[in-house]
């Protein structure tokens, strides 16, 4: 019997607070559930190092307790005005990143304009406009707060549809990535 289910996370990576959102997609009748979605913070006032550790472990115990198959993230972003911003996500995307290689879990990276453009047909859309969006196609009662968790879901939502598309998944991700255990 082939398997039907997968667990994705999607992340909305900070180094202040960070967005996560793990859903299970059902192939046999095309839904998607949302098993845990939340914030992971760190401490504004401690050294960089120390945030870094604890996001790191707050990542390692969502991956862990789900048991994720697919990490899906957003890409780096930088605006020419704040480059410390593109900077400081930089690091933490890479100790989410790490944690994921240890796993062997399967790492999907995605634009934030891609995402928004799935979910919304706007790759502009604000994040009240992400919020019913997410709300809408999970079956929510209420839009995910804060943002950040909705965020989060769309990326996992995303990369659901982005596995659905090879295509898309190719020009989405860089070479240098690959699935599990291939090398």
């Amino acid at each position: 019997m082939t398997k039907t289910t997968q667990i994705i996370c999607g992340i909305d990576p900070g180094l202040r607070q960070t967005g996560y959102g793990v859903i299970c997609v059902d192939a046999d009748d095309d839904s998607a559930r949302v098993l845990d979605a939340g914030i992971i913070r760190t401490s504004d006032d401690a050294p960089l190092a120390v945030r870094l550790a604890e996001l790191a472990a707050g990542i390692e115990e969502v991956l862990d307790e789900h048991r994720v198959e697919l990490l899906s993230v957003e890409q780096v972003y930088s605006h020419y005005n704040r480059p410390r911003t593109a900077i400081l996500m930089a690091h933490a995307r890479g100790v989410i990143l790490s944690g994921a290689a240890r796993r062997g879990i399967q790492v999907l990276h995605l634009p934030a304009t891609t995402v928004k453009r799935h979910l919304t047909g706007n790759g502009r859309a604000g994040k009240e406009q992400i919020q019913k969006a997410v709300a809408a196609l999970l079956g929510l009662p209420t839009v995910p707060q804060p943002p950040d968790v909705a965020d989060a879901l769309a990326i996992a939502l995303c990369a659901t549809a982005m596995l659905q598309q090879p295509a898309k998944l190719a020009m989405t991700n860089d070479a240098l990535l690959s699935p599990r255990g291939a090398r």
